[in-house]
């Protein structure tokens, strides 16, 4: 019995694995058969068989062809001295292909050597126009290393020396992150510093220029902003960048406060304005309409129509809130901005000296 479950089972295997093919050839003979009886479907059938070779001929040609061949290019999202040298790469890279032949890594190539270019889209207009959007990381502090003054982009990437600016921030040289100058294209590490690029990175335009150097307190402060004129202003750390600037762009706003030597915005809802004892006021304001939390995203909405710098209005009132008691022994600070506190104001806040502050100039906020 087990002799002869073991004869039959190989006959049955090939059975089971022969029926597929079977079945595939029932098929095409019943299609055959089909077809040949069938004069229309015959004739259906061929006429398919010719034209598709020559449609898909037909269209290799017209992607390779003058008539789709790109003659308009508009490049829009370049700024700074490099935009002409820009452009006229993308330019010369695009007049090699058609609006139905568009290939975009040709593109991104043509513009590697420039690390201010983020990215590149391509969007053809049928016949013979192409639209290129171009984004951009804009340079936001001027870092040293190794004896290298370069521009560097909010996230760590090496801008070269030919962005550099008398307008951009100046960052102290860190320990630790290279030895070599750095070259266009590097992306840097080092936690200190990517956390001071962030916070530059979302400071608004109409504040940048006013900002003269950013670095690290190593008196508790965190992360520091010093303005042209001397003020001082304290961030603590990185979080939370957009709502730090805007409560320090309203607290500017305010005439209530100018004298102020320090701004603290390590609490954006209640930020400090800090004064000599020379000009500390003898009482201190509260406001009761501005208390609570906004959120990031509101306040990066809020960011981009920040105080106009021909005028210097407020993007929305607040009163103004010195901290009381409050002395500093910085020396070198000026007349200072107006500061304020949009909600309901902190006390006992003291400022310290702080190191190379920057001597006094331009003042932010009109």
């Amino acid at each position: 019995m087990e002799r002869s479950i073991a004869a039959r089972s190989p006959v049955s295997s090939l059975d089971i694995l022969w029926r597929p093919f079977e079945l595939a050839g029932s098929l095409a003979r019943g299609s055959f058969q089909t077809i040949s009886c069938h004069r229309r479907l015959r004739v259906a059938l061929l006429t398919m068989l010719v034209a598709l070779p020559l449609l898909a001929g037909g269209w290799l040609l017209l992607r390779k062809s003058s008539f789709t061949a790109v003659e308009r290019v508009r490049v829009s999202g370049l700024h700074g001295p490099q935009a002409q040298a820009i452009e006229a790469a993308l330019d010369g890279s695009a007049s090699h292909m058609s609006t139905l032949d568009v290939h975009p890594s040709a593109l991104r190539a043509a513009v590697a050597s420039f690390p201010v270019v983020r990215a590149v889209h391509a969007i053809p207009s049928f016949p013979h126009g192409l639209r290129i959007e171009v984004t951009e990381q804009l340079p936001v502090a001027a870092l040293t290393i190794a004896g290298t003054r370069t521009a560097v982009a909010a996230d760590g990437v090496v801008l070269g020396p030919a962005l550099l600016s008398s307008s951009l921030p100046a960052l102290s040289e860190p320990q630790g992150v290279t030895s070599t100058s750095p070259q266009p294209g590097q992306r840097l590490k080092g936690e200190r510093l990517l956390a001071e690029l962030t916070l530059m990175g979302a400071a608004p335009r109409s504040l940048t220029r006013f900002v003269a150097r950013v670095y690290t307190s190593p008196r508790g402060q965190g992360l520091t902003v010093a303005m042209r004129n001397g003020l001082l202003v304290y961030f603590g750390d990185a979080t939370r960048p957009h709502a730090k600037w805007l409560s320090l762009a309203r607290v500017l706003a305010e005439s209530t406060s100018a004298g102020a030597v320090y701004i603290d915005v390590r609490v954006p809802e209640r930020p400090a304005a800090g004064f000599s004892s020379a000009d500390a006021p003898s009482a201190s304001t509260t406001s009761a309409g501005q208390q609570g939390t906004t959120p990031e995203s509101t306040v990066a909405a809020l960011a981009a129509g920040l105080t106009d710098d021909t005028n210097g209005e407020p993007a929305a009132s607040s009163a103004a809130t010195p901290a009381t008691g409050s002395t500093s022994t910085t020396e070198a600070a000026s007349t200072a901005p107006g500061a304020a506190e949009s909600s309901t104001g902190t006390t006992g806040t003291t400022a310290t000296s702080e190191p190379e502050t920057p001597a006094a100039s331009a003042t932010p906020g009109g």
